[in-house]
């Protein structure tokens, strides 16, 4: 059998900072809290009732095989810094430094360039008016900001009920928005559907499908903690399973909702939900105003929460790429002795975050325009990482045949490259629509105004959006070299974890 890359020695010595604190209950919540995304109901639901039928497809036909790929993978290969040692040990140090810095990037970019708007906006429609590019604007930003980057800085056993309070947040106001949309219905009736307002299209699927997939996407991303759960071995394929269903289930029936209720015409990526929310509210009469208040500040808590899940995964995530020596070596590659935590990384994705979001406020058009060619930005990195994690995950397979795997998806290597090659295909489809809209759509004659859908022109769009990966290329390559000093020095082999009887 063919060994598996030994961790550098710093890398070693990193592990033993690390402090087991992640259970089930912990991962589950921490899961749904970084990928069950509000901010992606409204911008998916803008292509209509459609939108509700290319989600239930990539459900089934994105989310199971996926699903079911890293299901196996993450209980098997359970080493602190998760999609990064996967690629390592699948394809060597340099394609892993890259779906490291892929991923990693996403997060600092989507919360200051994102969530940060989308809470501002939340603030000013529904709180209290704060003017775009005004100081308070700013303000809010940075310090919605840093409030995730903190979340990450704290020892994980109490930052993580940031997200966990989120995340049981998030489930509660979709179900009672579910609720609510029911006595709505029932009281004034609802926007009349018909079958073929369902019928796919391509225009549909291709500006959906790299929403959707970003919605989808995420769920093997609490591996890169692998190192501070009690038992990844025993708790990442349930949490998997069952947090994917969760997801599919809070995107299905509040998509499905929101149709119902707001007409399609009007429905805003940026405040796509709250629309919803107002409108069905109206049924609690007085009581509608107040509630919506509470609800839009509950809604900035779930939005941060969010932002700091995804802070202190991959944060953990780039900490032992650096560690390894891909990543500028030993000074982003210290987890603190005291906290347990990654917090040079964590402070450079909170400065990341920041540059990003005052760029972002650079750019010409409204608030729900820079919301959307940001978070298509967000997608883009997500996606184009997935292009080198999911083969690696196949790799994996075949090339560790002996490792012992406490999951094991009942099928021939064969068969799991078929899983994995499947959802390859739709990840490569959506990143390809995220970098380059419009391009497939004109291949198929299908009609794309771009200026009118993205609210920026075509040349700002791919400036911004190749700008940001020609950048995010260079700065993986001088990472990588300066990180040829730690490569040379090999660690000790991390202890394999304790592993269960197969499971099906």
């Amino acid at each position: 059998m063919t060994q598996i890359n030994q961790p550098t020695a710093l890398a070693a010595e990193q592990q033993t900072h690390l402090r087991k604190t992640l259970r089930r209950f912990d991962i589950i919540f921490l899961l749904i809290a970084a990928v069950v995304g509000l901010e992606t109901l409204g911008q998916v639901s803008v292509y209509g009732a459609e939108a509700f039928t290319w989600a239930l497809v990539l459900a089934i036909f994105f989310l199971v095989p996926y699903g079911l790929i890293f299901a196996e993978t993450g209980a098997a290969f359970s080493e602190e810094g998760g999609a990064y040692t996967w690629v390592r040990d699948a394809f060597g140090r340099p394609a892993a430094a890259v779906a490291a810095i892929l991923t990693w990037i996403t997060q600092p970019v989507w919360v200051g360039g994102s969530m940060a708007f989308l809470a501002a906006e939340t603030v000013s429609v529904y709180i209290t008016p704060l003017e775009h590019g005004s100081a308070g604007d700013y303000v809010f930003k940075i310090v919605f900001i840093w409030i995730t980057v903190v979340a990450a800085i704290a020892s994980l056993s109490k930052g993580k009920w940031l997200p966990t309070s989120g995340a049981i947040l998030k489930v509660s106001l979709l179900a009672f928005f579910v609720l609510t949309t029911i006595i709505y219905a029932a009281q004034n009736g609802v926007v009349e559907l018909s079958g073929s307002d369902f019928s796919p299209t391509l225009l549909g699927l291709f500006g959906s499908v790299p929403i959707l997939l970003f919605a989808y996407l995420g769920f093997e991303s609490s591996n890169s903690a692998a190192g501070e759960m009690e038992n990844p071995a025993r708790d990442v394929p349930v949490s998997i399973f069952r947090s994917c269903l969760t997801a599919a289930v809070c995107y299905l029936v509040p998509i499905f909702a929101i149709l119902l209720v707001v007409p399609s015409e009007n429905i805003t990526g940026i405040g796509g939900l709250l629309d919803a929310v107002g409108t069905v509210y109206s049924v609690y009469g007085p009581a509608a105003e107040p509630l919506l208040t509470l609800t839009a500040v509950v809604f900035v808590y779930i939005l941060m929460s969010q932002g700091a899940a995804w802070m202190i995964i991959s944060d953990r995530m780039q900490a032992m790429t650096a560690a390894d020596g891909s990543f500028f070596g030993g000074f982003f590659g210290r987890f603190h002795e005291g906290l347990g935590t990654p917090v040079r990384v964590n402070m450079l994705s909170g400065v990341v975050s920041t540059v990003f979001m005052i760029v972002a406020m650079q750019v010409t058009g409204s608030g729900a325009s820079i919301f959307g060619v940001v978070l298509t930005i967000s997608i883009s990195t997500f996606l184009l990482s997935y292009l080198l994690v999911i083969p690696a995950a196949i790799r994996l397979r075949t090339r560790y045949p002996d490792r012992p795997r406490p999951f094991r998806v009942p099928v021939s290597d064969r068969g799991f490259a078929v899983l994995g090659w499947s959802a390859f295909a739709w990840v490569l489809l959506g990143s390809w629509v995220a970098v380059f809209p419009g391009t497939l759509e004109r291949l198929f004659g299908v009609a794309y105004p771009f200026e009118e859908i993205w609210g920026v022109s075509r040349l700002t769009f791919e400036a911004f959006t190749l700008g940001t990966l020609g950048c995010l290329l260079l700065l993986c390559g001088i990472g990588y070299a300066r990180g040829a000093r730690v490569r040379a020095e090999v660690g000790a082999p991390v202890p394999s974890v304790p592993t269960e009887e197969p499971t099906r």
